[in-house]
Formats: structure tokens, C-alpha cells, sequence
């Protein structure tokens, strides 16, 4: 921060904004909260209070900028999706039938037991397959990044978009009505 007002980096992409890195997939989950935290310090709303109001919106605006960039690259969907972005690869989309027959069954598999499902237990046991099958997506989803291989990447992100479905549908089952 110079002479109170944040740096602009207009052109910076959301990876070097937050994670100093610039198109990794992986990352390293401490070292990115580290640099998250030491850049709100620095551009904070808070600490400009008293700031003429066009410092005060530069702050906001870097400051939500920033937010956004390290819950894009927190999650490994939302950060899959935006280095496919980067590359200018699209998205999978929910109508592109890439998935194969039987990953698209144990998917709805999956679905009925979870919509049939009042039972503590089952439900905690499908809690505990998304996690797992959503580890494997990422571990494979990692690899394919590694090897520049893009459109397996955008396969793996598809199938982590159908498993992140899931999970919403999940903790929507658990919270109580």
C-alpha cells in the first residue's frame, strides 16, 4: 500500500492476485490463507475509514477482488473451472454428454438414496462417499492440470460439478425444516 491506496493490478489474474503462483493447479492451502490475510490487511475498508471516499472505494473494491480470488482457488472445482478459463477452454455443461453410462448410473444412484433416505446413518455414509469420490476427482484432476492434458481436466471438473450437486443436496437433507 502506497501513500494509502491499495495497488491496482488490473491485469493481474485472480492465481497471482492471492496465490503468487500463476497457473497451478496445486496449491498450498496454509501459504494461500497466509497471503489472503496479509493483503486484506493491506487493503481492508476498515483501515480506510478515514480516507477520502475515493480511497475508501478502491479499498472495497480490491478487498471484495481479493475475496473472490481466494474462494476461487480454496475450492478445487471453482479453481479447475478458472484455470480452464485461463487456458480459454469451456466448461463442461450439463448437457454435454461427455460422462460416461455408468459414472451417469452410480450418480443416480447415489440421488435416490439420498432423496429416499431418512436414516442417520446412510446419510452420513453418502456424506462420507462424496468426500472420498470428490479426493479422487481432485487427486485426478491434479494430474491432468500437471500434464497440460485440458480436456481431461474439463471431464474430471464435469464430474466434479455432478459430485458438488451432491453436496448441496446434502446439507440441504441435514438441515432440519
Amino acid at each position: 500500500v502506497r501513500a494509502g491506496r491499495p495497488r491496482a493490478r488490473p491485469a493481474a489474474g485472480l492465481t497471482r492476485l492471492v496465490s503468487r503462483s500463476d497457473r497451478s493447479f496445486r496449491i498450498d492451502a496454509r501459504q494461500l490463507q497466509r497471503r489472503f490475510r496479509s493483503l486484506q490487511r493491506a487493503v481492508h475498508p476498515d483501515r480506510f475509514g478515514q480516507r477520502p471516499p475515493k480511497e475508501q472505494y478502491y479499498s472495497e473494491q480490491h478487498s471484495s477482488l481479493i475475496n473472490k480470488a481466494y474462494q476461487t482457488l480454496l475450492n478445487p472445482l471453482s479453481r479447475g473451472l478458472y484455470l480452464l478459463e485461463l487456458s480459454g477452454v469451456e466448461p463442461a455443461q450439463e448437457t454435454d454428454c461427455d460422462a460416461d453410462s455408468a459414472f451417469l448410473m452410480e450418480i443416480m444412484e447415489i440421488n435416490e438414496k439420498l432423496a429416499e433416505s431418512k436414516n442417520e446413518n446412510i446419510i452420513e455414509e453418502i456424506e462420507t462417499l462424496i468426500k472420498v469420490k470428490q479426493e479422487e476427482l481432485t487427486r485426478e484432476l491434479t494430474a491432468a492440470f500437471e500434464r497440460d492434458d485440458l480436456q481431461e481436466a474439463k471431464k474430471l471438473l464435469g464430474k466434479m460439478k455432478y459430485f458438488a450437486n451432491l453436496e448441496d443436496k446434502l446439507k440441504t437433507k441435514k438441515i432440519p425444516s
